[in-house]
């Protein structure tokens, strides 16, 4: 039996798009925590800046993916 992309285990709907999923939600998660009183601000940060690069640099190497299909 072949996989396709579209099964569970191919990642299904959410096939490349898992990165930027779990960033946000812990980014979602740090900030709710802060709003809460659970951490305090410098560990907020310390957590949603490495996030963010995260979700960042994902983005830049889905775009240069794109970028080269041309060649």
């Amino acid at each position: 039996m072949k996989l396709s992309t579209k099964t569970i285990t191919g990642g299904g709907m959410m096939a490349g798009h898992r990165t930027y999923i779990i960033a946000g939600v812990g980014i979602l998660s740090a900030v709710g925590a802060y709003l809460v009183g659970d951490t305090n601000l410098i560990d907020t940060i310390n957590i949603v800046f490495p996030l963010a690069a995260i979700y960042f640099l994902k983005k830049d190497m889905d775009d240069d993916k794109g970028a080269n299909n041309g060649k």
